[in-house]
């Protein structure tokens, strides 16, 4: 059974059904009961498809946090290969929700950083939900300069609601650590390919998504800031995040209309968690097609490309 969120009812009504049916028949407590289940089974996906056909952006936030939803291990583990993390930012300590190594992808080798947010209880608590202290950051330049040293390319998987902001965070230096990642990835003269595969938010994710391709799955969402801080001030009441969402243009197709991104990755009906494998694959279809089309640019073009970038956003709308 699927985590089904609130906007998905029908379809969890439909597929209870179904469970009930099946279960009576497999203990011979009702009639043939295959032509009815053939018949719920169609009319939920129907159900299924026409609800995902007019997703609103609240709607997509929601997806985009589904506790069931590929995160960045998921990713690691399906497209690389001979996968070794680092560990530690050679100052203070590890942080978890940053995970970062070197591995293969298609047998070329490239450094991997991404952001994992956990699946359950433990691990979720392992990882701060996602949420990087500065120690993450410094790891991820620590990476990012490592591949610029043996000219490898950098991939990153991006999935935060943001770096963390506790006093611990700000004491350690939250903000310079974020900026210096960011200007890492500006600096780096090899190909860097970020993909916001759940949430973006905020400096947390720039400062590891300031890459030359950015591309987004096509239920994540990308924002300066949570749809609920932003109800928080502009209403001082958070649980307008359904106005706020729509109104700051947080969806893969917003940011590509404004070219924000350079493109959006499919997913399955009903998202990436119904589908996870399908979900990756066409996320590792993405990175070598990118990959490929920065193959004949040299360093100093790399760089210069990926700043080109930056400072044409806003101007061209």
């Amino acid at each position: 059974m699927y985590n089904y969120l609130d906007f998905e009812k029908p379809v969890a009504d439909l597929d209870g059904k179904i469970l009930e049916l099946k279960k009576l028949a497999e203990e011979g407590d009702a009639l043939d009961t295959n032509d009815e289940i053939v018949r719920l089974e169609k009319r939920s996906a129907e159900a299924l498809r026409d609800l995902y056909r007019k997703l609103t952006p609240w709607q997509k936030a929601q997806i985009a946090r589904h506790p069931d939803r590929p995160h960045c291990v998921d990713y690691i583990s399906k497209l690389f290969t001979d996968f070794t993390p680092l560990a530690g930012d050679r100052n203070y300590a590890d942080d978890d929700a940053v995970q970062a190594g070197l591995a293969r992808f298609n047998g070329q080798a490239v450094a991997v950083i991404g952001q994992e947010k956990g699946n359950d209880t433990k691990s979720r608590l392992k990882h701060n939900f996602g949420m990087a202290m500065p120690e993450g950051y410094r790891k991820a330049v620590r990476v990012m300069e490592l591949a610029d040293r043996f000219n490898l390319p950098v991939l990153t998987l991006v999935d935060t609601a943001g770096a963390f902001p506790g006093i611990a965070a700000e004491e350690r230096g939250q903000a310079e650590a974020i900026a210096r990642s960011t200007a890492a990835c500006l600096n780096l003269k090899v190909p860097i390919v970020s993909v916001i595969i759940g949430e973006g938010g905020s400096g947390g994710a720039i400062a590891i998504a300031t890459a030359n391709c950015v591309y987004m799955l096509e239920h994540s969402i990308y924002s300066v800031i949570s749809p609920e801080g932003a109800a928080s001030i502009l209403w001082h009441d958070s649980t307008r995040a359904k106005d706020a969402a729509t109104s700051m243009r947080i969806t893969a197709q917003d940011l590509y209309e404004l070219k924000i991104i350079d493109g959006i990755i499919p997913e399955p009906v009903g998202g990436a968690h119904r589908g996870k494998e399908a979900a990756i694959e066409a996320t590792g279809n993405i990175i070598n097609v990118a990959l490929k089309s920065m193959g004949n640019m040299d360093r100093d073009m790399l760089r210069q490309d990926r700043r080109e970038k930056y400072l044409a956003i806003g101007r061209n709308l």
